[in-house]
């Protein structure tokens, strides 16, 4: 016979006054027992009421947009063999809570099945990504869901808002996403999953035809006429700034790059470094080349990476087959500005030559710039890039990484600034140092050492030496 069973929202901690925020049936579906039947979501926690029964639904009680607390009626089931003993009055109250994990540095996502996303979910991305939402999954029958080809975009897909909003921070429609959590829920580990297939040259979702870098599913450009608005200009973007632009939207969407600023105490190395000069040029030795500081740089960014070796690998593969190919040479690229955009000249083996040698090439290598008469082969297998403003003036930046490079150092405007020195304020030239790393390769504390290191070596080039 018949049973009639009052689904209610049993005790859901301190919480009232919840509201609903998807409704998972409808009047007439037949569902099983632990089945969801609508999502609540508070400011800490997302929260399945499922069924407690297989059967009917008869009647819901709620929609969209209610409000509910521990006692309030969701639905009407009937049932004829209730699969959970049902208390006094035909009365039942069963929920799934899945509280959101809070944000932090290292989070690593449990791994879908092979069926329910086209890779293993996201590692360590720090900043990259935001670990949080993930939802702790009950043992129950899975659903089987429409594909992503079938789902209308986004708006069918099974997720809660934060997810879709996580999603849409990263430019993924979530309708491509396949859901890994209860009747087929996308979680944000699933999002992290599909972007990182992504990002190792996987294709679960072919790009849209608008073009958005990546594979990811972002705005297309706006087409605007801005003559509408008043008198414009147009011109031709250089060849240069075309495809060193793909290149850096390219880096931009697909490195999980973190920044890292320091300041180097350089006072002394900068009144060497001008005494060496006027030293050369009272001389009159015409062969010496004057030293820069770009010069110091590179020598000093070798000696951090001979340090810390992790900065001189690239990433080879994609997926399971992703190694990382450590480099026993030191190639280091550095910006050029050039009337026709910025260049990136490549100084080879920088650990065999001298400060002196260092700035003669660097002053040549950018002459040849300038002028158009770099070679593909002097643009070619750097190890590391330097990006130095400080001609121009900054106190710090978020340079992009130069892929396959895993970091970049980008060096502002030194100034003199007050430094206690355990008596009093000294002034002391600081140049402010801001390292950019693929957090895929060097973590946070390993970009800091490296950091502080180069720091070290600015403020007494001597430590180069020991």
């Amino acid at each position: 016979m018949a049973q009639i069973v009052e689904v209610k929202v049993p005790d859901i901690g301190d919480f009232k006054d919840v509201p609903i925020i998807e409704l998972l049936v409808k009047v007439g579906d037949r569902v099983m027992a632990e089945d969801s039947l609508i999502t609540v979501e508070s400011d800490k926690a997302t929260m399945d009421v499922p069924s407690p029964v297989s059967g009917v639904v008869t009647e819901l009680k709620l929609k969209v947009g209610d409000k509910v607390s521990e006692g309030t009626l969701v639905a009407l089931i009937d049932s004829a063999d209730a699969a959970t003993e049902v208390g006094a009055g035909g009365t039942v109250a069963v929920a799934t809570a899945a509280p959101e994990a809070a944000p932090t540095l290292a989070a690593e996502p449990a791994a879908p099945s092979s069926t329910a996303a086209p890779v293993a979910p996201v590692a360590g991305v720090g900043a990259d990504f935001r670990p949080g939402d993930t939802e702790l999954i009950p043992t129950q029958p899975r659903v089987s869901m429409p594909t992503a080809a079938d789902r209308l975009p986004g708006g069918a897909a099974h997720a809660s808002p934060s997810v879709r909003r996580f999603a849409r921070e990263l430019g993924v429609d979530v309708a491509k996403v396949t859901g890994s959590g209860p009747k087929g829920r996308i979680l944000q580990s699933d999002v992290q999953a599909w972007v990182k297939g992504v990002i190792n040259g996987g294709a679960p979702v072919a790009a849209p035809a608008t073009g958005s870098g990546g594979g990811l599913d972002l705005l297309p450009w706006p087409k605007i006429d801005f003559s509408k608005f008043g008198a414009i200009e147009v011109q031709p973007l250089s060849r240069i700034k075309k495809i060193s632009g793909a290149n850096l939207s390219r880096n931009w969407a697909m490195i999980p790059a973190v920044t890292y600023h320091e300041d180097a105490d350089i006072t002394e190395l900068e009144a060497f470094r001008v005494q060496i000069n006027k030293e050369n040029e009272k001389s009159g030795d015409k062969s010496a080349a004057k030293l820069t500081m770009l010069a110091f740089l590179i020598k000093a960014c070798v000696k951090a990476m001979q340090k810390y070796p992790e900065f001189n690998s690239s990433i080879d593969g994609q997926g399971d087959e992703m190694r990382l190919v450590m480099k026993k040479y030191f190639n280091i690229g550095f910006a050029a500005d050039t009337p026709n955009g910025l260049m990136v000249p490549v100084i080879k083996n920088a650990e065999s030559k001298g400060v002196f040698e260092l700035a003669r090439e660097t002053g040549e290598l950018a002459r040849q710039a300038r002028e158009g008469k770099l070679k593909p082969a002097d643009m070619q297998g750097a190890c590391f890039t330097i990006s130095s403003v400080g001609g121009i003036g900054g106190t710090g930046f978020a340079p992009i990484v130069n892929a396959p490079e895993v970091a970049i150092l980008g060096v502002s405007k030194s100034a003199m600034k007050p430094v206690w020195d355990g008596k009093a304020f000294v002034p002391r030239l600081i140049l402010p140092l801001s390292l950019t790393a693929d957090h895929r390769v060097i973590d946070g504390a390993l970009a800091t050492r490296f950091n502080v290191y180069l720091a070290q070596l600015l403020a007494d080039m001597r430590r180069g030496m020991l």
